[in-house]
């Protein structure tokens, strides 16, 4: 776990959350914790710590990389979150509704915990600024309001539905939490 978080230090380097100018790793470490508080092994836990570095750091490259040096599954973890290794990214709606179709039939059971976790650190993120900006506060994404929505609630059912359980239970109720702060 060490020579990932290094890893992980290393290529987000400088990088920050949307608007908050907290460290992006300060995200990388929550969703690392919240693997292993559900139980997660160390590759798990592992892939958490990588999970968004070929995404935002290097595409395929980097995804070969952490193949290397840290094995065949924690790969396939991150690989089954990443939703596109293209850059510039395609379209936001398209890339996203591909990826959730692929949460719903293709990404294998642990990586569930990972996704999970990425997505309930990142719904927690915005419940925190919808009470603190009020609903402008999903301007700043890409899907904005409508989408942002959408997607959470589609994901938060999706892993409701394959991997039940408190992980699952608490993405839920902290999505039905935006979504009420939002409004909806």
């Amino acid at each position: 776990m060490i020579a990932a978080t290094e890893l992980a230090f290393r290529l987000h380097e400088g990088q920050v959350r949307k608007e908050t100018g907290v460290p992006y790793v300060s995200h990388l470490l929550a969703v690392a914790a919240t693997v292993l508080e559900a139980g997660g092994d160390e590759d798990q836990v592992v892939a958490a710590l990588l999970h968004d570095a070929p995404e935002d750091q290097g595409g395929r490259r980097t995804l070969t990389e952490i193949r290397r040096r840290f094995g065949a599954r924690v790969a396939t973890i991150v690989d089954a979150g990443t939703d596109t290794y293209e850059s510039p990214k395609p379209p936001w709606r398209p890339r996203k509704e591909a990826w959730l179709a692929r949460l719903d039939r293709e990404i294998p059971d642990d990586a569930l915990v990972v996704i999970g976790a990425d997505k309930l650190h990142n719904a927690r993120s915005i419940v925190s600024a919808l009470h603190e900006r009020g609903v402008a506060a999903l301007d700043r994404f890409n899907g904005g309001r409508a989408g942002t929505l959408w997607y959470y609630r589609r994901a938060a059912d999706t892993l409701a539905s394959r991997a039940p359980g408190p992980l699952a239970g608490e993405l839920c109720r902290t999505v039905e939490e935006m979504e009420r702060v939002a409004g909806r």
